[in-house]
């Protein structure tokens, strides 16, 4: 096309007001989105057991837990568990450690495991985020250095 060229970045480039020059293309993976799905299985019912107390098979912290817990092991499947890369063996390290906290937040029940409960839901969002944000290239080489 007429005022396109290809960028360093493997982005398209237009010189006439179009793209802007250099920029980059997000790619992420059936993986990423099926650890997404997962990660708001996880999240959705936690802000409704927030709200309400309890949800549809979830009436206390220690059900909570086992739900992140299950959604956790299945983010571990749904990305794999590479140990190619320095980047994969941190990422197994957090998971580990994100994987204790549920386990602790489930063993001590209700009593007093609500701040251990938001610790353990907030770090499987933070294991999924900077997992997804090296996939898509942020950081990194990307999903291929596994």
């Amino acid at each position: 096309m007429p005022g396109r060229q290809a960028s360093d970045s493997g982005a398209t480039a237009m010189h006439d007001g179009g793209e802007r020059k250099g920029v980059g293309t997000m790619k992420l993976t059936r993986k990423d989105l099926i650890a997404t799905l997962l990660i708001a299985a996880v999240v959705v019912p936690y802000v409704g057991y927030l709200i309400w107390g309890e949800m549809p098979f979830i009436q206390d912290p220690r059900g909570m837990a086992a739900v992140g817990i299950v959604g956790l092991l299945l983010g571990f499947v749904a990305w794999g568990l590479g140990l190619r890369s320095v980047f994969g063996k941190v990422m197994r390290v957090l998971g580990v450690a994100t994987l204790g906290l549920g386990i602790a937040a489930a063993l001590v029940g209700a009593e007093g495991s609500e701040l251990l409960l938001a610790t353990f839901v907030g770090a499987i969002v933070v294991v999924w985020a900077i997992e997804t944000m090296h996939d898509a290239g942020l950081f990194g080489t990307g999903a291929h250095a596994r």
